[in-house]
This record gives structure tokens, sequence and C-alpha cells, in this order.
């Protein structure tokens, strides 16, 4: 038998290896609560996720101010989400050609359209950003199990306000907005003249 050349070809769904100065775009994905364990196996689940790009984890939360929600963690570890948080698998995206310089612009680009006072559980939540963000750094996106609850539960509008508020604000962005808050704040009070 013949080998095809049409088998050297990459299948529609699998990734293309790298090109030299690509980097892999990972999807971590975290169980947000125990029922998942019982539920993700009917396809429903509470996901929260981020992308890891050039050894960082990059994902979104919400706050009431109006600046950037997305923030910085160690890659898979999950205490740095808080303790409702359970690490479930990461999911290779594909590849970027982006540097590290410019996935940090990429991710201050991001933020505009991310802000914490615009988080909303089910239309623009922390995989909505994951989505946006896959596809702006290697045109993929993420498998739509992660983010399946948030197009259910669009028609059962009184659920987000039946969940804890701590989901919204992970540990590591409340970490995040108090580095924030120390930085805007002036070091010594001043008397007005």
């Amino acid at each position: 038998m013949f080998p095809s050349c049409m088998s050297l070809l990459p299948r529609r769904n699998e990734p293309r290896p790298p090109r030299p100065g690509q980097a892999p775009v990972v999807l971590n994905v975290y169980d947000m609560y125990w029922t998942n364990w019982y539920t993700a196996g009917a396809g429903v689940g509470v996901f929260h996720s981020g992308v890891q790009v050039h050894g960082s984890e990059w994902a979104y939360g919400g706050h009431p101010y109006a600046f950037t929600g997305v923030f910085e963690i160690t890659p898979r570890d999950e205490r740095e989400l808080g303790e409702q948080f359970r690490f479930r698998q990461s999911v290779h995206i594909g590849y970027t050609d982006f540097s590290e310089e410019e996935v940090r612009r990429l991710v201050t680009e991001l933020g505009k359209q991310f802000r914490g006072d615009r988080y909303h559980l089910m239309n623009n939540n922390c995989n909505h950003f994951t989505s946006a963000f896959c596809l702006a750094l290697c045109d993929r996106d993420i498998p739509a199990w992660v983010n399946r609850l948030a197009y259910v539960s669009s028609c059962v509008p009184f659920l987000q306000r039946c969940l804890p508020k701590e989901w919204l604000t992970p540990t590591a962005l409340q970490h995040s907005l108090a580095a924030h808050s120390r930085s805007s704040s002036p070091s010594s009070p001043t008397t007005p003249q």
C-alpha cells in the first residue's frame, strides 16, 4: 500500500506542529464547585478557565471598578484562585507567533473590553475572555463544553443571583485589586491649601 500525500497534511481539528519561535497556547480549566464531579459527565458544569502562554496564565474575574478584570497567575495553581477552585485539565489550543511582550500588550487591550465592572456570569465571564484571547493569539476557539452552562443558564435569569459572590472575584484578582488600590492611593495624606 502506498502512503497518500494527504496523510502528510494535518487533520482539521489536529493542532499543527509549531514553527520556530511559536509558543504553545493552553487552556487551563478549573472546576468551580464540587458538583462538577457529578454533573460534568452530563456535559454541564461550572468552569473557570485561563489561558497559559509564555509561562503565565491569564484569566478574568469581576469587581466593581472601571478597570481591567484580567489578572495573571502561576499556571495551574488553583490555590491562587481560591478554595472553591480545583484544577481539572489543560487543553492544547494551538500556537502563537506573539512574543511575550506582544502578549502583554494584547492582554492590556483586552482588559479594556473585559473590565471588572463589566463581568457578567452569563454574558461576559472568564470563558468569554479566554475565547477572545485564544482567537486573538492563534485563531482557535476554546471547546464549547467549557462555557456551555453560561449559554444554557442565560435562559434562567435568577441563576446568577443564586451563586456565591466569591465565584465572581477569584482570590488572585482580589490581590491584584489590593495592589492596584495601594499603587493608586497617595503614600501620605495631603491637606488642601
